[in-house]
């Protein structure tokens, strides 16, 4: 149970600093604002990795979820009750956001919401090939044999930041379902409606990312050439 709370504190924190960040500088009123968001995100994937990582390897987003348990790292009853405690972080982390933008009479976006003006199909590769990137990079650096070590979250969350960087234009970038649902929920309008795109897109990359890095990782000699 400790590991499922420690990811529930995890998400939590994540989308209460990085979502709040995004409403904080109204993240794409200008290249400041999509940068600061970029290094929220990736700040608070560091700060959370050094704190709960040794409790729970600090996921705190469904789709690395996923892509842990499609490469044999966790059980199916682990997976889910990650990806549960996941959401529910999620949605404590947005409520937070919510009544503190609801105090100040914030205008705009009350939650960092994922929405797109670009295209749902463009929008959904967008997602589909940054989370492939950015759970490839978790996979990678988190391998017992062939990972990063103590440095795999300064890796990880640096690798948020460039996903971010590049998504934002785009999709508003989510490459975590959690991220996307609760504030979804709290937003309505396009961002709920244009939900599926942000949940789909994020599984179908780390189940890419999960079978790539299958292939490229093995151990099996010729057999992998």
């Amino acid at each position: 149970m400790k590991k499922y709370l420690a990811e529930m504190v995890g998400t939590m924190v994540l989308v209460l600093m990085g979502c709040g960040t995004a409403v904080s500088l109204n993240c794409g009123s200008d290249t400041a604002s999509v940068v600061g968001t970029a290094i929220a995100f990736g700040l608070a994937v560091v700060a959370m990795a050094y704190t709960i990582g040794g409790i729970s390897g600090c996921h705190i987003n469904p789709a690395i979820t996923l892509g842990c348990l499609l490469s044999g790292r966790m059980n199916a009853k682990d997976a889910a009750g990650y990806m549960l405690f996941q959401v529910i972080g999620a949605f404590i982390g947005s409520g937070i956001l919510f009544l503190l933008v609801q105090q100040v009479g914030a205008s705009g976006t009350t939650t960092g919401a994922n929405a797109c003006e670009n295209g749902l199909i463009a929008a959904l590769i967008a997602e589909i090939v940054l989370t492939f990137i950015f759970v490839l990079v978790v996979l990678g650096t988190t391998d017992e044999k062939k990972g990063a070590g103590n440095l795999a979250g300064l890796a990880i969350g640096l690798s948020l930041i460039l996903v971010h960087l590049v998504g934002i234009h785009y999709t508003g970038t989510s490459v975590n379902p959690a991220r996307s649902i609760a504030p979804a929920i709290f937003e309505q309008g396009d961002a709920l409606s244009q939900l599926w795109a942000f949940v789909v897109g994020p599984f179908v990359g780390a189940a890419i990312a999960a079978g790539v890095w299958k292939v490229i990782s093995c151990d099996c000699g010729d057999k992998c050439e």
